[in-house]
């Protein structure tokens, strides 16, 4: 672990050497709010800049908490199951299941489905809940999401098949609160900028306004990114409902899924217990990994990914990272790549390998090896998968 201290700013703890001056100085600006947990913030290794907020950071706060910090893409995450299928279960060709895969879960950044089914298998608590919401905060009323929960989304977004070190079958994927999270975090965000232009608080960056918690703000907010967080979980339990009916539909042998099974946020928020003190933990591109907790840290589609366990470092607020983190943008890694490396980069993952997936090629991302062995006082790895089939929303 590296440390920056400055003049009149907390501490920055680091997991990694590689950080891009953007994202350098957002931790700085960060690191200089006065709501700052003494400890510091803490980086980890997967760290690159983002829009308000560094992602790969860990942000604890004193009575207030930063609405950029936990973003627009609120309950992000991830979830995996492990399956009784063995690799020579499966056929020698993946594309029928991925079409099958590809038309059960709605894919892009406007999928949706064409009913609101989803609605009446989901978690009961989460219709009343969002009445109450849209009651206090009209904005926050959106015709499609319904229809958007069990839906994927796009960018770095997947479902995928794996094979762990014992060439057990595994399925994952990775999705958040869709279309109504980035309504509420924008909501949020907007928000707190006026609650501190009303108090006169000068920060380092508008995007780091914050709500205190003697603020009817704070109280919504805490409220709405719950849910948006439930939200997110009920869509990967949907998900993956859809996902495993695909496969089994695929499979000729009878399967089960085992009691191997992890549902985790990286873009979260929640109450914690750190250094004697109570704070609020931001996890912008982290995951808890409190002694024992299970976590995911996925790679890139032709990357390894990991099941981990926790170490419970203090330090670290008890997280770690959330996947490999980008080494350049999206429109960058268009410049620098070509399909012809898609496709020597994804051999033998049954994926789609043409423009429009082009910015998440393996290559715009960091080595995951790396990473993980830059947080290895962080976690310890439970299972190695390596990824056989990836759907994307492009």
């Amino acid at each position: 672990m590296k440390v920056i201290e400055e003049p009149g700013a907390r501490p920055i703890l680091l997991w990694t050497d590689e950080v891009e001056p953007e994202a350098l100085q957002q931790l700085r600006n960060t690191a200089r709010l006065p709501i700052i947990d003494p400890h510091g913030v803490a980086v980890m290794p997967d760290v690159h800049y983002g829009i308000g907020a560094t992602i790969g950071s860990v942000i604890a706060t004193q009575r207030a908490i930063v609405p950029a910090a936990c973003g627009v893409d609120i309950g992000c995450g991830l979830n995996a199951v492990r399956t009784s299928l063995q690799a020579s279960d499966l056929p020698d060709s993946l594309s029928t299941l991925r079409h099958r895969v590809e038309r059960a879960v709605p894919l892009g950044a406007g999928g949706a489905h064409r009913t609101t089914a989803a609605e009446r298998h989901a978690d009961i608590t989460l219709v009343p809940r969002y009445k109450t919401l849209v009651t206090k905060h009209p904005k926050l009323a959106k015709h499609d999401v319904w229809q958007q929960l069990g839906s994927l989304g796009s960018g770095n977004h997947f479902i995928e098949l794996c094979l762990d070190e014992a060439q057990a079958v595994w399925v994952m994927l990775h999705s958040g609160s869709r279309g109504i999270g980035n309504l509420i975090g924008r909501h949020f965000i907007d928000k707190a900028k006026r609650t501190m232009e009303r108090r006169h608080v000068k920060l380092p960056d508008a995007d780091l306004a914050y709500l205190p918690e003697d603020t009817t703000e704070f109280a919504d907010y805490i409220d709405a990114v719950g849910w948006a967080q439930d939200y997110a979980l009920e869509n990967r339990r949907l998900m993956m409902d859809a996902v495993v009916a695909a496969l089994g539909r695929t499979i000729a042998k009878p399967f089960t899924l085992t009691s191997e099974a992890v549902n985790c946020h990286h873009n979260y928020v929640q109450r914690e217990r750190h250094f004697g003190r109570d704070v609020w933990v931001t996890r912008k591109g982290a995951i808890r990994a409190g002694s024992g907790d299970l976590g995911i840290i996925p790679g890139s589609m032709g990357q390894r990914s990991y099941i981990v366990r926790g170490l419970g470092n203090p330090d670290s607020y008890c997280s770690c990272s959330h996947g490999a983190g980008r080494r350049m943008s999206r429109g960058a890694a268009k410049k620098a790549f070509t399909v012809a490396d898609l496709i020597a980069q994804t051999e033998g993952v049954e994926c789609r390998k043409d423009n429009a997936v082009l910015d998440e090629i393996p290559g715009a991302y960091k080595d995951i090896d790396k990473v993980m062995q830059s947080q290895r006082d962080l976690v310890e790895v439970v299972h190695t998968l390596k990824q056989v089939m990836c759907v994307k929303g492009a």
